[in-house]
């Protein structure tokens, strides 16, 4: 069913969950613009449907189809997926052309897409320009990175996801231009700081959160150009360090204490009912220097960014709907996912990336690519569909009839929702298990239900791993620490009872262990997947929530991702700034 608005705004019901939704009349303009009709799936369905094809940090052994040598892919075995060793996937040793076929109108778009996509190889890890890399993906200009995913120009950093232009970074999600920072979530341009959140601008600071423009500060919350406070009370530079020595936070034991003590001090805070900082005329969360950006989240200096996701890396990214991950000078992107590096005028397309424009339906083209419809692992080519080529003519009418048969013979998925031409791929078809993607991590399922949606589970591998050393065994301060602690097997606190891609065990590696002597910190007690995710619960979801402002007496609503299941406090900007200090 659908209801019409008096301002030209529309609420059709979303085909997955059937609740309706608004398009509002700027929305249509932007549809119209390129050439699409409105979609059938709410805002909140078509994120789950991206991020369904987004593996983002589970990494297999498997063989190389092209070598047979045994390799690392974000594509496991049973994924009926093709992988080439990336340098040969660059390489002119195969040519994606040879699988080229013609479209058969006798069968669904999608149905044919898929058909091709088992066929054509595909890169094992999605890495651009990698240096000394190799445990990477989702990644771009790394070096000397180990177990970073998600990220832009990286250097020296280890288990990170979501970080850009920053060095020496351990445990950390979410940063811009951040240098020797450990277990940070959302900050920009700090250096030298631990356990701090949505911080900017800021040096040397542990366990603080919402700063900006500070230097050494301990346990605050809420302070602007602030140096030598704890728990956000004045201390003498003197006073302050001598303090600072007696919290030893080198003792695990000790550093487990303030943690809990630090998180109910903040609590009793408030908080912007959006999280960022300098913007103009935004909604969502975690967006920073930014304008006219609507229901969006984890947004860097974007510009008429609509109902878009981890758009963080680099500048440039505006008029975009529908866009998630990466960034780095886009434009006019729809229903895209993994794009970035220069793209243009993209629709319906999945780690497409480098310079590449007018493109739609396709996965894996790069390198100056252009009018292409249906094609995957393509570069530098132009008029081609299904990878087969066409002359500049007969590929426009090629398209427009796709287009047409794509609405008189839709595909249609397990739950009976219709696939028309201007609908982002099935998840049902997804190459990935749903929960080893990123729709897990916002919308997660039971194994039960994602199979009753017709998705793909996968079940935990067996680990039968010989622990060196169990948790209760390794030392509490970093200073006990031996040298033979490098490459033993280490028990995980959670032991793959969390829910959390727990791999039960891990190591310590050089690099990681110089780092926590440097900064004077114990050993960790998870591994590095379940430290990612403890250390995100701190994020919201992607939802937004109508609220009021908690400051007594205030009137102000607002849209906000905070959910009223949480426990922080939530102000209007009018009242959070009154308690700026």
């Amino acid at each position: 069913m659908q209801k019409t608005h008096s301002n030209s705004s529309m609420s059709p019901s979303c085909q997955n969950c059937k609740k309706d939704f608004i398009i509002e009349t700027e929305d249509f303009n932007f549809y119209e613009k390129i050439k699409v009709p409105p979609p059938s799936f709410c805002p909140l369905c078509r994120v789950q449907r991206r991020f369904a094809f987004r593996n983002e940090r589970v990494l297999y052994r498997r063989k190389s189809d092209f070598s047979g040598k045994e390799i690392f892919s974000m594509f496991s075995p049973e994924s009926g997926i093709k992988v080439y060793e990336r340098e040969v996937w660059m390489s002119d040793k195969w040519d994606p052309m040879d699988y080229g076929m013609d479209y058969d109108f006798s069968k669904p778009f999608f149905v044919q897409f898929f058909e091709l996509l088992k066929k054509v190889p595909l890169k094992s890890l999605a890495i651009v320009n990698g240096v000394n890399s190799p445990y990477t993906f989702n990644i771009t200009d790394p070096k000397n990175c180990y177990l970073v995913f998600n990220a832009s120009y990286v250097e020296d950093c280890m288990y990170c996801h979501g970080i850009d232009f920053s060095k020496w970074c351990l445990d950390s999600s979410h940063m811009s231009k951040c240098e020797d920072c450990y277990q940070g979530f959302w900050l920009t341009s700090c250096s030298k700081s631990i356990f701090s959140s949505q911080c900017e601008n800021s040096f040397n600071m542990m366990f603080s959160k919402n700063c900006s423009g500070c230097q050494d500060c301990f346990g605050c919350v809420n302070l602007r150009k602030k140096s030598y406070c704890i728990y956000n009370e004045q201390y003498s530079r003197e006073d302050y360090l001598e303090k600072i020595k007696s919290f030893n936070l080198g003792s695990h034991e000790s550093l487990e204490k303030i943690k809990k003590d630090v998180m109910n001090f903040w609590m009793k805070f408030p908080n912007k009912y959006l999280e960022g900082l300098q913007n103009t005329n935004v909604s969502g969360n975690y967006i920073n220097h930014s304008k006219d950006v609507k229901n969006s989240f984890m947004i860097r200096e974007g510009q008429n960014l609509h109902y878009c996701q981890y758009i963080q890396e680099g500048t440039g990214n505006k008029d975009c709907f529908d866009y998630s991950i990466w960034g780095d000078n886009n434009e006019v992107l729809y229903e895209c996912h993994s794009c970035g590096i220069n793209t243009a005028n993209m629709k319906f397309c999945l780690l497409c990336q480098e310079n590449v424009h007018d493109i739609e339906y396709s996965m894996f083209c790069i390198g100056g690519s252009e009018n292409l419809f249906a094609c995957v692992g393509l570069r530098k080519k132009s008029y081609c569909i299904f990878n087969k080529q066409y002359s500049k003519e007969e590929f426009y009418k090629m398209v427009e009839k796709i287009k047409l048969h794509m609405d008189e013979m839709p595909y249609i998925d397990k739950k009976g929702s219709v696939y028309k031409y201007g609908e982002y791929f099935p998840i049902e078809l997804s190459p990935f298990a749903y929960n080893t993607t990123m729709a897990q991590e916002y919308f997660p399922l039971s194994k039960q239900d994602t199979e009753q949606n017709g998705y793909f589970w996968e079940n935990p591998a067996s680990r039968n791993y010989k622990f060196d050393l169990t948790v209760g065994s390794l030392p509490d301060h970093i200073n006990e620490v031996r040298d033979d602690i490098l490459n033993k097997v280490i028990e995980c606190e959670h032991r793959g009872e969390c829910n959390q891609l727990c791999t039960t065990a891990f190591k310590i590696i050089p690099d990681e262990l110089n780092f926590y002597r440097k900064m004077s910190l114990p050993l960790p007690r998870l591994c590095p997947n379940c430290r990612t995710f403890e250390r995100l619960k701190q994020r919201t979801g992607i939802e937004l929530y109508h609220r009021k402002c908690m400051k007594k007496n205030c009137s102000n609503e607002f849209q906000t991702a905070y959910s009223p299941d949480r426990q922080e406090i939530i102000y209007c900007d009018q009242h959070y700034k009154e308690e700026v200090f």
